[in-house]
């Protein structure tokens, strides 16, 4: 790996949160070590992770009264050639304001003197599973569709870190992958070894530096052995199970990986449950068990990032828990960061 996103206990988020006030979603966002712009769906449809990675994708059909979103196989026909002629323009592929009411605010800013930042894009494979087409059939198994989205996703991704680089030069993206996590039922219908082809195909065509984000239990070899430079995941929930693949982490690491390890809850239920000590053990107990196996502590934490477990859009509370669950990952990294940096 090339490009090397910094860690060393720096803290990050996924970025769909709860808020329906743009300026407060964008100041949480903020407050954390590594910014990124926040997708926010329970403001506007718009603002819904697929409906923003469908924009001017052909074939989509967008009800934002009903807060749907299908695809029409004709009206991908119809579409096409105008989408491919816009191919080589950066506008095409670029989030408007339309469908995202932040993007261009954090854009704006100065963000030169963080040690990065971040975007994020729906990724090909959950995509592909969510967006159904006029037979109820997902996209991803159309022969003729499926090559056509790894390009344009690709195209997407790249369009945006472009942008972000231009903010400040240790910007990367997370590919956010929620399906990954089906691929290895047998009720998908799509392997995993197709899914390997298709990711291997889909990464040639990204930019560095890149990233998968999840909060699923997948067979995390399958992700760690991609060629990736980022791997976020919910260490929160799925601890032990990670802990239990260390010859492909320690390779990941030793290769330059960075790991985002989502510690903190998120939902109001276990976040009540948890105080910085007990998160703070949980997640030593992980860097234990796989120093015990042959990974080097320190390059562990040389190649970290904390941020919360997952995304959650449904706390009664509202935004309040969410918030919290930012403030504790900061203290849990100064508390790591005072114990494993000073």
């Amino acid at each position: 790996m090339t490009h090397k996103i910094p860690g060393n206990l720096l803290t990050t988020a996924m970025a769909v949160m709860p808020h329906t006030d743009v300026t407060r979603a964008l100041e949480t966002a903020l407050s954390l070590d590594v910014p990124f712009w926040p997708q926010l769906p329970n403001y506007n449809y718009y603002e819904d992770m697929y409906v923003q990675a469908a924009e001017h994708f052909p074939g989509i059909v967008l009800d934002l009264d009903k807060r749907t979103l299908r695809f029409s196989i004709d009206k991908f026909a119809e579409e096409l050639e105008e989408a491919l002629l816009r191919f080589d323009d950066p506008t095409f592929f670029d989030v408007s304001e339309t469908y995202s009411a932040v993007y261009h605010r954090f854009l704006a800013m100065d963000l030169a003197d963080r040690p990065a930042i971040r975007g994020q894009l729906e990724g090909p494979i959950s995509f592909g599973f969510n967006i159904l087409d006029q037979d109820e059939r997902p996209i991803l198994f159309d022969d003729t569709v499926r090559p056509f989205m790894l390009e344009f996703m690709a195209k997407r991704l790249n369009v945006q870190l472009a942008r972000l680089q231009k903010r400040n030069p240790n910007a990367f993206m997370f590919v956010d992958e929620p399906g990954l996590q089906f691929l290895f039922s047998a009720m998908s219908g799509y392997g995993d070894l197709k899914a390997k082809n298709d990711l291997d195909v889909f990464f040639a065509q990204v930019d560095r530096p890149r990233g998968i984000h999840l909060c699923g239990n997948p067979d995390w070899d399958f992700l760690l052995n991609l060629d990736l430079d980022v791997l976020s995941l919910d260490v929160y929930t799925n601890a032990e199970i990670f802990a239990s693949y260390a010859p492909g982490i320690r390779r990941f690491i030793e290769r330059g990986g960075l790991i985002v390890w989502g510690i903190v809850p998120t939902g109001v239920e276990a976040f009540a449950q948890e105080a910085i000590p007990s998160l703070v053990k949980r997640l030593e107990e992980v860097w234990r068990i796989l120093e015990a196996k042959g990974v080097d502590r320190a390059q562990l934490i040389d190649r970290a990032m904390l941020s919360p477990a997952t995304c959650c859009l449904v706390n009664p509370d509202k935004e309040r828990t969410v918030e919290r669950a930012f403030a504790a990952v900061k203290e849990m990294a100064k508390v790591l960061h005072d114990k494993y940096r000073s």
